[in-house]
């Protein structure tokens, strides 16, 4: 069982989603952890700039903790992609310690469309 449903459920057709299953509640795979931040980073930054939308992508490479790309896409077509990568630690470790991943109930994270409500 792969997680796509899910995605479509949160995301409909609007976001690109890699090759990852989003399957599981294993936070050290980052598919899962970095599609968490993604999203968090997303909302985070709507806010911040007010934005109608925008979409983070992050690309990561087997062995190797830091992102190896780092994609911010918005409407007011702003670079955001050095003001992300010097305020957040995206290493899974900092995803998982800066989301508290290993003490979540991921039904409940779900309902609130993946940390659009629990962490704003």
């Amino acid at each position: 069982m792969t997680g796509r449903k899910i995605v479509c459920d949160q995301y409909g057709g609007y976001c690109a989603v890699g090759g990852g299953a989003f399957s599981g509640k294993d936070p050290t795979k980052v598919d899962r952890s970095a599609t968490y931040m993604a999203r968090h980073l997303a909302c985070k930054l709507l806010d911040i700039y007010e934005l109608k939308w925008c979409e983070v992508q992050l690309g990561y490479a087997i062995g190797i903790a830091e992102p190896v790309s780092v994609v911010v896409k918005n409407d007011k077509n702003i670079p955001l992609e050095d003001y992300v990568r010097e305020n957040y630690d995206l290493t899974p470790l900092g995803i998982i310690e800066k989301l508290n991943l290993l003490d979540r109930d991921y039904e409940v994270l779900a309902e609130g469309c993946h940390f659009r409500e629990a962490l704003i």
